[in-house]
């Protein structure tokens, strides 16, 4: 083969497995391999599994499949959290020819498989460790770095702890040496992220906490921006909020709610209660008053009655949430949940969905609302034809999607008059010079 062998990575599940398959792309390409992150006619394919829910499951087991079925004679290698779920065995089962975990020496030795089927007999450069990860050229507006792995909680829902494994964290050194080699291949946005991102550093020889590896990000790089992916409201510390005066900290803060309800949130084993959660907030817009708080809720918990139901809707209301992210409970086999009385009929958890669909659509455009009449400065990411044109759509710090018809740029950031309401985000000005 005179050419370079192409991968294909594809991704599937949360930001954790974007930092993965960026981290896999990143040893390949260094071990003398093309890579893109979408389907085509590769060399071979890396499908980076999700196994959250059981809808997860049926959607990594239908990648692997048809990967499998476009290219019979390619590579197929599965990583991801679906293997550690259903088993090797049944990834293999689907066409894999190499099933690896999501660990370093996982990713290691998914590289070397890969080299040693297409590289035999040509000069390999050093397949480099993770730690010395070397740019590679990007045309990504944002990268995504992965902090820490892991989780040793028992929400009752939760069936990552299984699938991710004990937690660990990633020194402040290595991060912050990623989040700079994002940087220097193109990168003007990061976005650190772990399984339990509050957990940082507990693990570690010395005592430490998220705001000292974020202390320690910035310190070491010249990222533009940073996004501090998800937490828990016992993780809004003074000393957390108060690297915020920084700007290139985003003031953007993802906390998972699930229920508003104290009684469910004890059910779940969340390790908060509801007015703990209405603090943390409070404690946000108190440092940080433009900042967006996204969240996660589960509609139709086992047990989950009308009025706690409700709970869950008031709570929201008086956060005032940017997006409400809402997922319909389904039973998750060993989890303990699954064991649990009183499932919801089907028809109660498609009718909370709605509800909070809808309640999305008021809180999300009430928070884009208070911005219109304002310029915020936006990270293009992608363009594409639009009427006889060309539209953009990138993001504002405080994470307000926004679309333009003037000449953007990928990768640029540039200042943007926020105009109207549009398609979940907002019309934005025509850009006009670098922020």
């Amino acid at each position: 083969m005179d050419r370079r062998p192409l991968v294909a990575i594809l991704t599937l599940g949360c930001k954790l497995n974007l930092a993965d398959s960026e981290e896999i792309a990143r040893g390949l390409q260094a071990a003398g391999f093309d890579t893109v992150d979408h389907v085509c006619e590769a060399d071979a394919f890396v499908v980076n599994t999700c196994s959250v829910t059981h809808v997860a499951d049926a959607k990594s087991r239908r990648l692997v499949r048809s990967v499998r079925r476009l290219s019979p004679e390619a590579k197929v290698t599965v990583t991801g959290c679906f293997p550690r779920s259903a088993g090797e065995a049944a990834a293999m089962e689907l066409g894999a020819d190499l099933v690896v975990g999501t660990r370093d020496f996982d990713k290691a030795e998914l590289v070397r498989f890969l080299a040693a089927q297409f590289t035999a007999g040509r000069p390999q450069p050093p397949i480099v460790a993770p730690t010395q990860q070397r740019p590679t050229g990007s045309t990504h507006a944002r990268a995504f770095v992965k902090a820490q792995e892991g989780c040793n909680d028992v929400c009752a829902f939760c069936i990552v702890p299984q699938t991710r494994g004990r937690e660990e964290s990633r020194s402040i050194e290595r991060v912050a040496a990623e989040v700079q080699a994002a940087v220097e291949s193109g990168a003007r946005e990061v976005v650190i992220t772990g399984t339990q991102l509050g957990a940082w550093g507990r693990d570690l020889g010395e005592p430490l906490k998220p705001h000292d590896l974020i202390a320690g990000v910035l310190e070491r790089t010249d990222v533009a921006r940073v996004r501090f992916s998800s937490l828990q409201p016992q993780d809004i510390s003074p000393e957390l909020l108060g690297l915020w005066q920084d700007p290139r900290l985003m003031p953007h803060f993802h906390l998972a709610l699930q229920s508003g309800s104290d009684e469910v949130l004890g059910r779940m084993r969340r390790r908060y209660s509801a007015r703990e959660f209405v603090l943390a907030a409070e404690r946000i817009r108190a440092a940080s008053p433009d900042a967006a708080i996204t969240t996660d809720v589960i509609a139709g918990f086992p047990g989950e009655t009308d009025r706690q139901f409700e709970e869950t809707l008031a709570l929201c209301r008086e956060v005032g949430f940017a997006r409400l992210h809402s997922f319909p409970y389904s039973q998750r086999s060993r989890t303990a949940a699954a064991r649990m009385p009183d499932q919801a009929p089907p028809g109660v958890v498609k009718e909370r969905m709605g509800l909070l669909a809808a309640l999305d659509d008021e809180l999300s455009a009430a928070f884009r609302s208070r911005f219109l009449g304002t310029t915020r400065a936006v990270l293009w990411e992608t363009g594409q034809p639009f009427e006889g044109g060309e539209r953009w759509f990138g993001h504002t710090d405080n994470y307000i999607a926004v679309y333009t018809r003037g000449a953007a740029a990928r990768n640029q950031l540039t200042p943007v008059f926020l105009g109207a309401l549009y398609d979940g985000g907002v019309l934005g000005g025509c850009p006009s010079e670098e922020a």
